[in-house]
């Protein structure tokens, strides 16, 4: 599966990670480093997202958003 990651850190240090994964689903194991980033800087992290190849938009229990590609744009 195709695995990639974004960081993203704004001028008042809050931080957005995206990962980019080639698979419709989303695991807990899918979202370990989003959540290993959040515990290491905890307020910082503004969101954190898995863009997927799925057909719905939502948010998991642990806080982590998981949005569909093809909701991005045309």
């Amino acid at each position: 599966m195709l695995n990639r990651t974004l960081i993203v850190e704004g001028e008042d240090r809050k931080v957005v990670a995206v990962e980019v994964k080639l698979a419709a689903t989303v695991t807990d194991k899918d979202v370990r480093h989003l959540n290993w980033l959040h515990d290491q800087i905890g307020d910082r992290m503004a969101d954190r997202v898995v863009v997927t190849t799925g057909e719905f938009a939502y948010r998991r229990p642990d806080g982590v958003a998981v949005v569909p590609l093809a909701l991005l744009g045309p």
